[in-house]
């Protein structure tokens, strides 16, 4: 049986090669073009045709793409069966998603979540966690991946202002708990993967620009999913500080890159997917280039 490579160095390679924008597929129904989701059957079939004309868009531009599973939970079937097929355009492209789904669970249960999101009907290349719960709710998922060639991205320190809430108590010798997550990781990543990550990363939110400096320093064996960009307020200077030797981390926009075609002049009455694709096209480069530039 051939061992599959591990989707944190084709990850590592993707960046390498295109850049570190991750495009969120939050794709609410009301983000697709109105003469668009008007012509659909539903909700669900509105928004796959839209993710795939977004996708057509980007994909040279992309190092991944992430989407996010609860907008398409809210569609109830209609928005898994989109979200089913979103996931298997964008891997039929040759590209890499991480499927924001945030599970949290133990033991049986842990697995069987693992078992179906790294194989069947939602089989994606990486997911988000949630540690709170502790390390035998990572450990199932590890062993999943380790046979798989798959990956995820634990909730280290994200970006919403909440975080401070529990992320930011301290534990002992000044040191808080999103540290006591990250130690944790660094731990797993002892195995090394061809790019010299751990097959876990973390999610480290780009704000808090000077404190994010530091955690790239303290966990340099992680590789990094970095939210905040864009609607959250977070910029290219604040990502910047996340990467490593330019690369070790991918920065996800979703709104200001998906609904970008609502700012733009057009009647919306006249907008369709592949205009509105464009303009999230433009917001991609846009978003790529700067951080590029503020690598320099």
């Amino acid at each position: 049986m051939v061992t599959p490579v591990p989707a944190v160095d084709l990850l590592f390679e993707a960046v390498a090669q295109k850049g570190h924008v991750c495009v969120g597929l939050d794709t609410a129904a009301e983000y697709v073009p109105p003469a668009e989701r008007e012509k659909a059957r539903n909700d669900g079939e509105a928004v796959l045709s839209y993710n795939k004309a977004l996708i057509d868009a980007t994909l040279d531009i992309a190092a991944c793409y992430k989407v996010q599973i609860a907008y398409y939970e809210e569609m109830g079937i209609a928005g898994l069966t989109a979200y089913s097929q979103t996931l298997k355009y964008i891997r039929g492209k040759k590209s890499l998603v991480i499927s924001d789904i945030k599970r949290g669970d133990i033991a049986d249960t842990a697995k069987r979540y693992a078992k179906a999101h790294f194989s069947g009907d939602f089989e994606t290349d990486f997911v988000t966690l949630n540690p709170y719960m502790g390390m035998d709710s990572i450990m199932p998922w590890l062993s999943e991946a380790e046979t798989g060639g798959k990956g995820a991205f634990i909730l280290m320190r994200t970006s919403n202002p909440g975080m401070k809430d529990f992320e930011y108590l301290e534990i002992n010798n000044g040191k808080r708990v999103y540290n006591a997550v990250g130690d944790k990781l660094s731990n797993l990543a002892t195995k090394r993967t061809k790019c010299g990550y751990g097959l876990f990363g973390a999610v480290i939110g780009c704000t808090e620009r000077e404190e994010a400096a530091k955690i790239r320093k303290e966990y340099p064996d992680l590789f990094f999913l970095i939210p905040g960009y864009g609607a959250q307020g977070g910029g290219a200077q604040d990502a910047a500080v996340l990467l490593k030797d330019g690369n070790g981390g991918v920065v996800n926009a979703s709104r200001s890159v998906i609904t970008a075609w609502q700012k733009g002049k057009e009647d919306e009455k006249t907008v369709n997917n592949a205009l509105a694709s464009e303009y999230a096209r433009h917001a991609a480069e846009k978003m790529r280039d700067e951080i590029k530039e503020a690598l320099k």
